[in-house]
């Protein structure tokens, strides 16, 4: 996302900013990420809810939610706190993850909800790496639940190695 239209998307509320961000990822640049459906849930500084339903596009033979799926939407909890930041600071900085870890603990049976807490860190961790010019990495840890079956017990944990540089 750049010039005119990422001017115009950070004047919105951070709500519509969240969901026209995650739109434009779905849609434009990751169509895997629409197909899989993910929804926001909640949006903060410091915290990422994503919700991804167990339906037809996102089942597996076990009735369960297919891995792929399952990283899909890793991926989007774990990369929308930098990709929104990054959008306020306006400086052209590429993000990518460079290596990605994932431990399925119980299948995932229903509705799955995506969180990642380490939102202070990742703004941190931009800045730094604003501020240096330099390749930057950090550890982004995602975990799912399942709550209508299994409450706040994690059904996977992820670990998505995000990568920053700042381009001048």
């Amino acid at each position: 996302m750049g010039g005119l239209f990422e001017k115009f998307v950070n004047r919105m509320p951070p709500k519509c900013r969240n969901e026209l961000t995650l739109w434009y990822f779905s849609h434009i640049a990751i169509p895997l990420v629409g197909y899989v459906g993910p929804k926001i849930v909640e949006v903060t500084d410091t915290r990422v809810v994503i919700k991804v339903k167990l339906r037809r596009h996102t089942i597996n033979h076990l009735k369960s939610m297919y891995f792929g799926a399952l990283c899909t939407a890793a991926d989007v909890a774990g990369g929308l706190v930098a990709m929104n930041y990054i959008a306020k600071t306006g400086k052209k900085v590429h993000l990518s993850f460079k290596n990605f870890h994932a431990d399925f603990i119980k299948r995932a049976e229903g509705d799955t909800l995506f969180t990642n807490d380490q939102g202070d860190e990742i703004l941190r961790f931009i800045d730094r790496a604003i501020e240096s010019g330099e390749r930057m990495e950090m550890p982004v840890h995602v975990v799912a639940t399942v709550p209508d079956k299994f409450g706040n017990e994690p059904v996977a944990k992820f670990t998505l190695t995000v990568s920053v540089k700042c381009k001048s």
